[in-house]
């Protein structure tokens, strides 16, 4: 769901950016850095899954994760992916670095939210907790989508097409997400349940 480079409007990207910069500010204020190393980490998954795209017509797709970065980091979630979405602009010109503004609020403000939403359902345990955490994974997919989609969309009506795809084309991988990130959040309940209870600083 990685933007391109000279696609996108510029009041668009202005936007992107200025929600960007407030939401990583956000998040790097609230962060408990004594939780630094799972930041790293999740930045790190957030990086290698992002990178095997499968082609389907015009668009690709590829596991994100943001759902689950989510349900941990919370406001968090804006420096992880954006450190990750701009090495993968640095080293592998994947998106770019004009467009790593709209691109890091595509995939964490869909994050943040679900935290938000979610967040008492993750830590209540049982079915809830199941819930709470499919919920996570496939509706920060769905927001992601929808956000990239509008991107497009108010860039000019010839990206109409390639946003309606984009939507499409990732209806598996919000079902896949929603699955994997209640499987992770099931595992972390029983070995690391702190990591679900994330204390955000601030």
């Amino acid at each position: 769901m990685h933007i391109s480079e000279g696609v996108l409007s510029g009041p668009v990207l202005a936007g992107g950016w200025a929600i960007t910069a407030v939401g990583t500010a956000v998040g790097l204020k609230r962060l408990d850095y004594d939780k630094l190393m799972t930041v790293a980490i999740l930045s790190a998954a957030f990086f290698v899954a992002s990178l095997i795209h499968v082609p389907i017509g015009p668009v690709s797709v590829h596991l994100i994760l943001n759902g689950l970065i989510g349900a941990i980091l919370g406001y968090a979630a804006f420096p992880a992916i954006c450190v990750a979405l701009l090495l993968q602009a640095v080293l592998f010109q994947f998106g770019g670095l004009v467009v790593l503004g709209v691109n890091t609020c595509d995939m964490a403000l869909p994050a943040v939210f679900c935290f938000l939403l979610f967040g008492p359902l993750l830590r209540a345990g049982g079915t809830k907790q199941a819930v709470g955490a499919f919920c996570c994974g496939f509706f920060a997919v769905l927001l992601a989508g929808c956000l990239t989609a509008c991107a497009l969309a108010l860039s000019g009506e010839a990206f109409l097409g390639t946003a309606k795809v984009i939507l499409i084309a990732h209806i598996p991988i919000m079902l896949i997400e929603g699955v994997l990130t209640a499987m992770a959040v099931a595992f972390l309940a029983k070995v690391r349940p702190e990591m679900l209870a994330i204390r955000l600083a601030g």
